[in-house]
């Protein structure tokens, strides 16, 4: 068997091209690959939590990753139900969190480990949420960098975003990618393997359990179409122009300044000289420059732009390409 960063540096190295990776089930038969999703996930604080089964950490052993990589190699394996509980939110709501089986957090680690191989080269620089090295603080890094002179922010959420993702969507949206109908009968199943709340099964029309080791990667995935669709189509639509031009009000304050100078008009001088601190160079308002400008952490989404009408256009594109995507479950709010 090959060694697990091996396999891995292969499948990274096909999405960095562009490259659609195929065989992708097969991998699930290396137990290099379990070693190294055991030693990611067994020290998190999830790890001794019991799922629908009781199924822990404790007692992992050789044995019984065989036993799960024999299931899989005869598609024998299925994903239980996760047990449903809910943790309360900063505003007094519940939030569904769903406490999957240790097997299924180990294979579903695995299936992440690939799947993020692949995909990560692909993801737009302005995604920050749940990726190797990322994070609220890289996103806060760029907001500081690069969006200098910002006069509109425009907040969007994708609401409920893990409960509603549509299971037909991200599977049509991998199967662009990843051929290979085995590994996408593996996820499919992950998707429909239901909760239970109260001890009583209930199906799962939607989305992807909170909670679950794949579902971050998987609404990367899904939402990867929303940060091509602004980076390729809104964001050249809304930039327009090279500079600024010069305040004309800047320089009026500017040539009153040298004259009052010249004069010796010392309290004149000084009240232009504070009018001149309160002025840009440049022309804020200049109706032939405009940058617009996007970022999204996870299900978070923000631009910059400098017109309150524009504001009004952008965030409906937004409510159109989601419809448009057939994210029927993906309702957004600003």
């Amino acid at each position: 068997m090959q060694n697990a960063e091996t396999v891995l540096d292969i499948i990274r190295e096909r999405g960095r091209r562009g490259l659609p990776v195929s065989e992708l089930y097969r991998q699930l038969f290396n137990p290099q690959l379990y070693l190294m999703a055991y030693g990611r996930i067994y020290a998190n604080k999830g790890a001794m939590t019991p799922g629908p089964d009781n199924e822990t950490a404790d007692g992992m052993t050789l044995a019984k990753i065989g036993r799960i990589i024999d299931a899989l190699r005869h598609e024998r394996y299925r994903f239980k139900p996760v047990k449903r509980v809910y943790i309360p939110k900063k505003n007094g709501k519940l939030r569904p969190l769903g406490l999957p089986s240790w097997s299924d957090k180990l294979v579903g680690e695995v299936v992440r480990l690939l799947l993020e191989a692949y995909y990560e080269p692909q993801f737009s620089d302005r995604s920050h949420g749940f990726r190797p090295r990322r994070g609220c603080h890289t996103a806060l890094g760029e907001v500081a960098r690069t969006w200098t002179g910002t006069t509109w922010f425009i907040e969007g959420d994708v609401a409920q975003c893990f409960d509603r993702l549509d299971h037909k969507v991200m599977l049509r949206t991998l199967g662009e990618k990843v051929h290979d109908n085995r590994m996408l009968r593996l996820v499919a199943n992950m998707l429909r393997a239901g909760y239970l709340e109260d001890w009583t099964w209930k199906p799962t029309l939607s989305g992807a359990p909170q909670g679950g080791v794949l579902s971050p990667v998987l609404s990367n995935i899904y939402l990867h179409k929303l940060d091509s669709f602004v980076e390729t189509v809104l964001v050249p639509e809304y930039t327009r122009g090279v500079r600024r031009k010069h305040n004309p009000a800047y320089e009026k304050v500017h040539r009153a300044l040298a004259q009052a100078c010249r004069r010796g008009d010392r309290a004149a001088a000084k009240e232009l000289r504070k009018q001149f601190r309160r002025l840009s160079v440049q022309d804020p308002e200049d109706p032939g420059y405009r940058r617009l400008r996007y970022l999204r952490y996870a299900d978070l989404s923000r631009c910059r732009h400098k017109s309150a009408y524009a504001e009004d256009r952008i965030m409906r594109r937004f409510s159109q390409k989601a419809g448009e995507e057939a994210v029927t479950g993906l309702g957004s709010s600003a």
